[in-house]
C-alpha cells in the first residue's frame, strides 16, 4: 500500500499562523477563484515524497534522524508575499522566507542526499531549485485576476513575524473531496 507523503516545517509562532491565515482571508474576499489552503494546513514543505512505499517511508525516517545531528532549532522569519510562476500570472500565492533560509536549504540537502544514498526510486523527482515559501492559496482561474495582482504588489514587503524552527516532520496527505487532511507520521525534534 502506497502513502502520499511530504517533510514540513510547521508555524510554531501562533501570532505568525494568524498572520498568514490573516493575509489568506485578504486575497480570499477579493472575489478571485482562489483555493486557500486550510488554517490547519498551512506549512512550509522541505520536501514532497509523493506515493512511496512503507519500506520508503521507514527509510525516509532514518534520513529525519540525521537532521539534527546537523541542524539545532533555529528562527525563521516570514516575510513578503509573492506567486509562483509570476506576480503577474499567479497560480500560487505564497508567503516568504527570509532568515533561516540557510538551515532549510541544508535540511532539503540532507533530506535529498539521503533519498540518492538509499536509490529510494518511488520518490517524486523534484525539478524545481528548493524556494522556500509557505502556500496560501492556488488560483484556479483568471475571475478578478486584477486584485490579486494588486494585493500581491502591496504586501510585497508585508512581515508575518518570527517563528522558531524546533521540528521537522513526516507527514501523510489524504486527499478528500472536500480537500486533504494531514496528519504527522514522524516527528524529529531539532537539539
Amino acid at each position: 500500500m502506497s502513502i502520499r507523503a511530504f517533510i514540513a516545517i510547521e508555524i510554531e509562532n501562533p501570532s505568525v499562523l494568524s498572520n498568514l491565515i490573516r493575509v489568506r482571508d485578504m486575497f480570499t474576499a477579493t472575489g478571485a477563484d482562489l483555493k486557500p489552503v486550510e488554517d490547519e494546513n498551512i506549512h512550509l514543505t522541505i520536501r514532497f515524497l509523493g506515493e512511496v512505499s512503507s519500506v520508503t517511508i521507514e527509510e525516509i525516517k532514518r534520513i529525519l534522524n540525521d537532521i539534527p545531528k546537523h541542524i539545532t532549532k533555529f528562527e525563521m522569519r516570514v516575510f513578503g508575499v509573492g506567486a509562483f510562476p509570476s506576480i503577474s500570472r499567479p497560480r500560487v500565492i505564497w508567503a516568504g522566507v527570509v532568515d533561516g533560509v540557510e538551515q532549510l536549504a541544508k535540511m532539503r540537502r540532507i533530506v535529498d542526499e539521503g533519498i540518492a544514498r538509499a536509490r529510494l526510486h518511488d520518490v517524486h523527482r523534484d525539478q524545481h531549485e528548493f524556494s522556500p515559501h509557505i502556500t496560501l492559496a492556488r488560483v484556479r482561474s483568471s475571475r478578478n485576476i486584477a486584485r490579486v495582482t494588486d494585493l500581491l504588489n502591496q504586501l510585497k514587503d508585508y512581515d508575518f513575524g518570527v517563528t522558531p524552527v524546533t521540528e521537522v516532520k513526516l507527514k501523510q496527505s489524504i486527499l478528500t473531496p472536500r480537500g486533504p487532511i494531514y496528519r504527522d507520521l514522524y516527528v524529529v525534534k531539532l537539539g
